[in-house]
């Protein structure tokens, strides 16, 4: 991790800050490697995150057995893992309706008339979940009040330009350049 700031002092406040913001969220594993740039004289914070990589997203071949029976018009679904099982219901309620869906045990369910194919439908993923947990701990370790942000992330890296004025091109361009730099580590 790398805090870039004219006072040394502050950068290892950041630096604390950032370590102590990571942990509690539990990410601190997933975080590759981090640069930090902060001026408070200008006043501007500029962070890129480039985040490890993750298992595959779960589909829902991975977690359950699907039988189509046309002549009834529904769909079984057999539950084989259940770690899972929450998220598939939440997809399918959204996907199908509540109304259109049972669950008569544990590692059963059946939807009524389905609408949509099933087939390769992702229950969870991991890369996606670990980005919203990446957002949530940036903006944690904002400075208060700098609310004026440009997200100029890219591919397994997140970054945000951010001030509590307008936003100057030469710090997007600054904070463009982190991204390449982790990009190119």
């Amino acid at each position: 991790m790398l805090v870039e700031c004219y006072d040394s002092k502050g950068a290892e406040v950041y630096e604390m800050i950032v370590r102590q913001v990571l942990q509690d969220l539990q990410i601190a594993r997933s975080v590759k490697n981090m640069q930090i740039f902060v001026d408070p004289r200008e006043p501007v914070f500029i962070i890129a995150v480039e985040i490890e990589k993750t298992t595959n997203p779960v589909l829902i071949e991975d977690l359950a057995d699907l039988k189509y029976d046309n002549s009834e018009k529904k769909v079984y679904i057999r539950i084989k893992d259940e770690t899972y099982l929450p998220d598939l219901m939440k997809i399918l309620w959204e996907l199908e309706g509540r109304e259109k869906i049972s669950q008569p045990t544990r590692f059963e369910v059946i939807i009524d008339n389905p609408e949509v194919e099933l087939q390769g439908i992702t229950i969870y993923d991991p890369a996606k979940n670990l980005k919203r947990k990446i957002y949530d701990a940036i903006f944690r370790i904002l400075p208060e009040g700098f609310r004026v942000i440009k997200d100029i992330s890219k591919g397994n890296i997140v970054a945000m330009v951010c001030t509590d004025e307008l936003l100057q091109d030469d710090w997007i361009e600054k904070g463009r350049l982190m991204v390449n730099e982790l990009k190119d580590k």
